[in-house]
């Protein structure tokens, strides 16, 4: 899974869940630059707030590295599209057994690593072993545990038998990054098939990648990316302004965009976001074992004001973990709907009349400082003590994701489809419901896809009337772009950003 500036799949370390998607060509759509032809030899700067913790994504790279390196450095067997399709990258075919238990995939002729070394079966091996190893940290390592055999046929083939069968195991597989698996030192140096290598990695400032001259598909559209990475949205903004950088990632800033709609020199782009911002219980710690409490908080926060106050007239409230573009989305806001009078209700039919004291682990970066500061005004109305503990990315990973050691937290959560982390009793918000874990698996287990909609579609709607998390909005996907500018993904899925479809007029 992302956790976002953690990008938990989604950055900033916490997004090393980032709790974490690639053909040669992107379907970036972004504004088309007029006049002029494009340039071959360019470098194109992207501006972000998302730098990497390491630069590997089973080691807690965050959403940094998935930004960065996933489909631009690192490839994998499909391909998650900017439309949230899942197309053949490294894999030319597949087949599926009748029981519905063995893959076998054929691997794409004439793939080279960077570093020269020809892409073969046991290089997949080694990948999907790496994901689902012991310390493994990867986005998507519970749900490939259902692997319960690799083998590798001949250079060409691979074949995956599992445990059971899983419907999504080819849209998990568009997470795995195939590396070379003699690769070393994974965490600062990379050895992937994408269309561009590493070129520098100065921590703190610049990531930079060159066109990479062996790419086994369609050249790069540019020479070079460079990632620049900043401390806030006000200094992304003005390294827009004074040509530092030709885009902007993901803006954050929405009171600053009027400088850059009212001046040709730029476009605005809102596309379509993944990206939820969670008030997350322990649902292990009181008071928030009691479903009541949750739904007393959840019903005391005006997540519409929230929302207004930060973005304007951006986002959208959802009222569950399922963006409208999953498959099985509802609109749910009306379930714990702002409503004081019913919180206070709540409390006290919970034995809390007069409320109750909590600690709120809030990560430092925006926007979690101002809605940690909106949700504690909230709550106070209805005699709930809000203390606001504010940590690092790297703090929220090990204190809340990794030790569960938290009684509520904020965090964004990136990925589409993560609703299913509420089927699993062990991840860090503690839900442990069993209904909602056998409908998760038997989903996973479906024979179709509509029968795994409709299964997903009970899952939403009982985690939101358990208010299992409060689940604040969805972020807009607002991306910023010199007008010179086109190519540039403008949905934010999974916090991918495919820079080699990016052209800059000369």
């Amino acid at each position: 899974m992302n956790i976002k500036k953690t990008s938990l799949y989604a950055t900033a370390s916490a997004a090393a869940l980032a709790l974490t998607l690639t053909a040669c060509s992107g379907s970036g759509s972004g504004g088309s630059a007029s006049g002029g032809s494009w340039d071959k030899n360019a470098t194109v700067n992207i501006g972000s707030l998302y730098e990497p913790q390491n630069l590997d994504n089973t080691a807690g790279g965050g959403q940094g590295v998935t930004e960065a390196l996933n489909g631009n450095v690192y490839e994998g067997l499909f391909k998650l599209t900017d439309d949230g399709k899942v197309d053949k990258l490294l894999a030319t075919d597949h087949k599926v057994s009748a029981d519905g238990l063995t893959y076998t995939f054929t691997l794409r002729d004439g793939v080279k690593f960077h570093s020269g070394k020809q892409l073969t079966s046991d290089d997949v091996k080694y990948s999907l072993e790496k994901v689902i190893a012991d310390d493994s940290q990867s986005a998507r390592k519970s749900n490939l545990e259902v692997i319960k055999d690799i083998a590798t046929p001949d250079a060409h083939t691979v074949k995956v038998t599992l445990s059971q069968r899983s419907i999504s195991f080819v849209y998990n597989l568009s997470y795995v990054w195939i590396i070379n698996s003699q690769a070393q030192n994974l965490k600062t140096t990379e050895d992937g098939t994408g269309p561009y290598r590493l070129d520098k990695w100065t921590r703190g400032s610049a990531l930079s990648l060159n066109r990479f001259a062996g790419y086994w598909g369609d050249a790069a559209r540019n020479q070079k990316a460079v990632f620049h990475y900043y401390k806030d949205a006000t200094a992304l903004n003005n390294a827009l302004l004074t040509n530092a950088v030709d885009v902007v990632t993901s803006e954050q800033s929405p009171d600053s965009l009027d400088q850059f709609k009212n001046n040709q020199n730029y476009k605005v782009n809102d596309g379509n976001s993944t990206t939820k911002l969670l008030l997350a219980f322990n649902d292990k710690a009181k008071p928030f074992t009691d479903v009541r409490v949750r739904q007393a908080v959840s019903a005391a926060i005006d997540d519409k004001k929230l929302l207004e106050s930060v973005w304007g007239g951006y986002g959208k409230l959802i009222g569950s973990m399922v963006p409208p573009t999953d498959p099985w989305y509802e609109d749910l806001t009306e379930v714990n709907a702002h409503d004081p009078a019913r919180a206070k209700k709540l409390l006290a039919e919970a034995g809390y009349a007069k409320g109750f004291d909590f600690t709120l682990d809030t990560p430092n970066y925006d926007p979690h400082p101002t809605a940690a500061t909106f949700i504690k005004s909230e709550l106070a109305k209805v005699g709930i003590t809000v203390t606001i503990n504010t940590i690092t990315p790297d703090e929220w990973y090990t204190k809340v994701y990794k030790n569960h050691d938290f009684t509520a937290t904020l965090q964004e959560h990136v990925n589409d489809r993560d609703l299913v982390w509420y089927g699993n009793p062990d991840f860090y918000w503690g839900y442990d419901n069993k209904q909602v874990t056998q409908w998760v698996r038997q989903a996973e287990e479906a024979g179709s896809a509509a029968e795994q909609t409709e299964l997903l579609k009970k899952v939403n709607r009982k985690t939101a009337e358990d208010a299992a998390s409060d689940w604040l909005y969805l972020y807009p996907q607002i991306v910023v772009a010199d007008s010179k500018l086109s190519g540039y993904p403008l949905n934010g899925l999974n916090s991918q950003f495919y820079a080699y479809d990016i052209k800059k007029k000369g």
